[in-house]
């Protein structure tokens, strides 16, 4: 990162400290008095038509998680794709359907990825989110969203914190494997109508944690090698009261440059391969309610992005490959949502989104996108009863400078959900739900230089699930007690897959997968006595994910690559005056790296341990707090993906001022 930039971070974090006349402590760990509850709201989690993951920001910083991807490795049902290192790319794919079937929102507006369809986690830091939710099928709780979020088979919404009272905060960060980093905060609201916030996080890593290599019965102690990464993310947020609604606005830039780790074997223990990436996007975000009966939502969006990436090899004449990809989308949306009947909400919204992509490929087929998505959407709701469906109408075309381009797609997409309260006390509801989605293929399955196809068809899955969740809540010792239980049934077609033919391989659909899963949460909080809180979280899933393609093919039947059969959590922790412990616990089943089960393709189950201590102090008007965290206590060595070793034992340690 150049350093300028780095120098523009820090004097945007003097000033902001400086600046703030009034301000306020913001300590997410204080321990409230007890008073008499009046209303017990229920949680999102409990009354929504589909499975609904959701951690808040008192939740992270509690148990010390360290990115996007840690939070969602403690979701059942979740399985978190993770290619080694800080520097590693971290993807999620959710009940066996793959990343590319997860799309993630940021503030309420997608982020745009046209060109891989995969979303780097490791983009987003962690100081400045107030929430991370993951829904399952229908899209979340409420129908005024907009009609690209509805598209997808699962959503990741990523919310940043509300800009309330003026307040400033400066965190600084270090830890195993040359592990630094730094970060500010600072929000200003002079009166009630407006109000800015800046954020900025700062990352490096060398990444060159020890690990075994074994092969062919001959270990060797080696350091991962081009695991290194720089990560530099600006963004500012404001908020305005306009014309009786809110406009929220975002400008946000984002700048890395990283070495990709490669597979590790005894003859090659590095990979002479560099990623450099910038991603930059304005979006606002307008939501109004019009009389009594009607609201209305705007968005809009410009991205782009812009990577580069270079391996260097004897293979090439010039002794190196260079690829520069630049993407630029356009996107709209417009929602209404109106109220004919007190039990009764229906929504519409229009999305567009125009996608180009340009590259220094020779015959670049320079691909533009021209996508829209309609749908229409009702809830009706009775005392102890809720249904809600959609209907999803998608077109996409394509045009390309050479050659030919995907033929234009129209498909239709409906869900049904519905939520049933047997007791009058809302202990108990029961929830069953269906979807039809579609994954339409990405600029590089259709468009990569040699691997595209621009034959391909989309891929086609049906999502079913049925499920319990129960709660009980107590103002005692026994504060509340949150428990999901859900089956569920996925059906994928027209799998998008790569291929070998004759001479290179190639994308091509190919493929029916049948999963069927069972996922179970339990969360548990507890008051023995003043000021002393214990949580307990804990998850478990089985994934039955199987191909189905081919009878009689040799993997018929057998377990997808990299799904696991048994994965959870847990997540302990303790809150209290002197010092707050949280303990996690992630276990993940074995897995098999190519599509035939053999012994020889099998991949071993492993466990990971964690500790996290934190504090914080007040000290005249300024809060301090302090977290330290150990990950892997066991130093136990393992992979996510065969020949990716995952580092062992590292600690990192925090410190956050609040004025």
């Amino acid at each position: 990162m150049p350093r300028i930039f780095y120098a523009l971070f820090v004097c945007l974090g003097v000033v902001s400290a400086v600046e703030s006349p009034a301000q306020e402590i913001d300590s997410l760990h204080c321990l409230l008095p007890e008073v008499d509850a009046v209303e017990v709201v229920l949680p999102s989690v409990v009354t929504s038509a589909a499975p609904l993951r959701q951690v808040d920001r008192e939740t992270i910083e509690r148990l010390g998680y360290a990115g996007v991807a840690d939070v969602l490795k403690y979701m059942s049902g979740v399985d978190v794709r993770d290619y080694g290192g800080v520097g590693g790319l971290k993807t999620v794919s959710v009940r066996g359907m793959g990343a590319k079937h997860t799309a993630v929102s940021y503030d309420g507006v997608l982020v745009s990825e046209t060109q891989s369809g995969v979303v780097d986690l490791g983009r987003f830091p962690l100081n400045n989110l107030s929430a991370v939710t993951l829904a399952m099928g229908l899209g979340g709780d409420g129908v005024l969203h907009s009609a690209r979020e509805h598209a997808s088979s699962t959503l990741l919404a990523l919310r940043t914190i509300s800009l309330g009272s003026t307040m400033t905060n400066v965190e600084l960060k270090g830890g195993s494997f040359g592990y630094a980093g730094a970060s500010f905060y600072h929000r200003y609201r002079p009166a009630g109508k407006w109000g800015i916030a800046f954020n900025g996080d700062y990352l490096r890593s060398d990444g060159m944690y020890p690990f075994t290599l074994v092969n062919s019965g001959v270990e060797t102690r080696e350091r991962r090698r081009d695991s290194d990464v720089e990560v530099f993310t600006l963004e500012a947020n404001a908020d305005v009261l306009l014309g009786g609604g809110k406009l929220d606005t975002k400008l946000y830039y984002y700048s890395s440059e990283r070495g990709l780790p490669g597979a590790v074997n005894l003859y090659n223990k590095e990979n002479r391969e560099r990623l450099w990436g910038q991603n930059a996007f304005a979006q606002a975000k307008y939501v109004c309610p019009l009389g009594d009966s009607w609201d209305l939502q705007a968005l809009f969006k410009y991205d782009y992005s812009y990577s580069r990436y270079r391996e260097i090899s004897a293979n090439y004449g010039a002794g190196e490959q260079v690829d520069v990809n630049v993407q630029n989308e356009w996107y709209a949306s417009l929602a209404a949502g109106y109220s004919p009947l007190a039990n009764l909400r229906l929504s519409f919204a229009a999305d567009a989104a125009y996608t180009m992509l340009d590259n220094n490929f020779e015959n670049s087929k320079a691909p533009r996108r021209l996508s829209a998505w309609l749908v229409a959407t009702a809830e009706y709701e009775l005392s102890r009863f809720r249904f809600q469906t959609s209907l999803l109408a998608m077109s996409v075309v394509d045009k390309v400078l050479n050659g030919e381009g995907m033929p234009s797609l129209y498909r239709l997409s409906p869900s049904v959900g519905v939520v049933v309260s047997p007791f009058e006390s809302d202990v108990l509801h029961l929830r069953a739900s269906v979807k039809d989605a579609c994954r339409v293929p990405t600029f590089a399955d259709l468009y990569y230089l040699r691997l595209g196809n621009v034959g391909l068809k989309p891929e086609k899955a049906t999502q079913c699930n049925l499920g319990a969740t129960l709660f009980l809540d107590g103002n005692g010792v026994f504060r509340n007690l949150t428990f999901t239980a859900d089956a569920y049934y996925n059906n994928v077609r027209d799998k998008i897959v790569a291929l070998p033919t004759m001479y290179v391989w190639r994308m091509m659909n190919f493929g029916e997968a049948d999963i069927w899963g069972t996922d179970f949460s339990a969360s548990l909080r507890l008051a023995p006595m003043s000021k002393v809180a214990l949580m307990l979280d804990a998850n478990y899933s089985f994934q039955y994910a199987v191909d189905v393609t081919d009878a009689s093919a040799k993997n018929y039947r057998h377990q997808l690559p990299y799904t696991p059969r048994h994965s959870g959590s847990l997540a302990f922790s303790v809150e209290n005056p002197i010092v707050n412990i949280s303990y996690l616990l992630s276990a993940v089943g074995e897995r098999y790296m190519l599509p035939q089960n053999t012994v020889n393709n099998r991949m071993p189950g492993y466990l990971e341990h964690g500790f996290s201590l934190n504090r914080s102090f007040v000290f005249g008007g300024v809060g301090l707090r302090l977290q330290a965290e150990l990950q892997n206590i066991a130093g136990k060595q393992y992979e996510v993906i065969k020949n990716y070793p995952m580092p062992g034992f590292q600690w990192r340690l925090s410190a956050r001022v609040t004025f």
